[in-house]
């Protein structure tokens, strides 16, 4: 049976998850996470992505983007391809690293734009051995915190949800709970 194509057309704003074959882990060491962003990086100016969000754990991630003229397949395809060979050279491993197609919800920015970056910034608070939100380093929360993180990350336009004035949209209910 084949796959149901993907909606894809400039201007979609997704939330994406890939998952680690078998949910293995897909990240060992700092090394790793970096490799990762890195790559996102590299491919987020490559095809002029928006990226609003992310946050790396142990055998998954969690990506919200926006495309521009370039689909996002092409996006992720340059990137999970990259990684895994990186990942597959480090640790003399063979096959896939990811667990099939990437999933990746179609949003409406203006709906769920808040509600997704707090769930995917929530998200090493669910893992099996929780880890404060606020201290985790493989999360894109660092930005929105003002302490800058290694993709560039749309977050002036979230933060304008919250107040007009700089520095008055860290003074909201979110990012001091």
């Amino acid at each position: 049976m084949a796959r149901k194509p993907r909606i894809e057309f400039p201007g979609a704003f997704y939330h994406v998850i890939s998952r680690g074959n078998q949910r293995q882990t897909i990240f060992h060491d700092n090394t790793d996470y970096l490799a990762y962003l890195n790559r996102l990086e590299h491919y987020r100016k490559r095809y002029n992505i928006t990226v609003y969000a992310y946050t790396l754990i142990l055998n998954h991630v969690h990506l919200l983007v926006k495309t521009q003229e370039t689909p996002l397949s092409k996006f992720m395809q340059g990137l999970q391809f990259t990684y895994t060979r990186y990942y597959n050279q480090r640790y003399s491993k063979i096959g896939h690293l990811f667990q099939g197609r990437y999933k990746a919800i179609l949003c409406d920015r203006d709906a769920y734009l808040l509600e997704l970056v707090r769930y995917i910034h929530l998200n090493p608070a669910r893992m099996r051995r929780r880890v404060d939100p606020w201290r985790y380093k493989w999360s894109s929360h660092r930005e929105y915190l003002g302490k800058g993180c290694p993709v560039s990350i749309e977050a002036r336009f979230v933060l304008g949800q919250f107040g007009k004035a700089t520095g008055q949209e860290r003074d909201g209910p979110i990012f001091n709970s």
